[in-house]
């Protein structure tokens, strides 16, 4: 890799230039070096700090986990079983969303068998049947 403008990195990560920025201000990037005339340059290190990220940010992690993770990512090893446990209370997180999906596309296409059938047209609730309340309450 070589250093590369926030132009080449927004297009490079499918990122606005804002929201480096953004990350940045709010200490998820670490600090970001400036050529002389002020424009910010990423070089490989960073580009793989934004690499980490983005891949989180795609595996369902808050912003406010992944602050979390930065900082402790920047304290080095002596944080590796800090930030396993983070990363499995996110699997734990994911898992249940996953559940809680599950069930709603299920309630949908049983709803929808119902319009296939014409057992629709018999207003029964189905409240209890599909047992919303039993949905599993997410932490985050």
């Amino acid at each position: 890799m070589a250093d590369l403008t926030i132009t080449e990195v927004s297009k490079k990560y499918d990122l606005k230039a804002d929201t480096l920025r953004y990350y940045e201000r709010i200490g998820l990037i670490p600090s970001v070096p400036r050529q002389s005339n002020g424009n910010r340059y990423y070089p490989d290190d960073l580009q793989s700090w934004i690499e980490m990220i983005v891949c989180l940010r795609h595996s369902g992690v808050t912003i406010e986990t992944l602050i979390d993770y930065a900082h402790l990512m920047e304290q080095g090893d002596a944080t590796l079983d800090a930030r396993e446990e983070l990363l499995r209370e996110q699997l734990a997180l994911l898992e249940q969303k996953r559940h809680n999906l599950d069930r709603s596309i299920n309630r949908l296409q049983h709803k929808i068998s119902l319009y296939e059938t014409g057992e629709i047209k018999k207003q029964k609730s189905y409240f209890d049947e599909y047992r919303i309340l039993d949905d599993q309450k997410t932490k985050e």
